[in-house]
Order: structure tokens, then sequence, then C-alpha cells
């Protein structure tokens, strides 16, 4: 698995438990969706993305997107 597809993996696992949470708990995790969404749309405009840094920290190889 290359840094891409963990961080899309990620933020698609954040997206969903997120809105499971704002069912099942409290209508108050829907902000933690909206986080994640601002989240990426800054990664897409920067390049910048701490969790793409985290994985290459751990050892992940990079692909095209965060070399």
């Amino acid at each position: 698995m290359t840094i891409d597809n963990a961080v899309l993996s990620f933020a698609g696992l954040m997206v969903l438990l997120s809105l499971a949470l704002g069912w099942y708990v409290s209508p108050y995790w829907l902000l933690f969706n909206a986080f994640v969404g601002a989240n990426m749309l800054q990664a897409g405009i920067t390049g910048f993305c701490p969790a793409a840094m985290i994985f290459k920290k751990l050892g992940m190889k990079p692909g095209c997107a965060f070399t």
C-alpha cells in the first residue's frame, strides 16, 4: 500500500466513523466530519497533509501524490 492509498483510506474511514457517531451518539460528531473535509480540501490546495507525513515516517512507500 502506498502513502496515497493509505491517506485516502484513512480519510474515508474517518468520514464513515464520524457519520456513524453522528447518527448513533450525537449530532455534534458531524463537526468532526466537517474537520476531515476541511483537512482534505486544504491538503488538495496546499499539498500539506499531516497524515501523509505520519505514514511516511512509518515507512510506507510514497505514491505519485505524496513524494
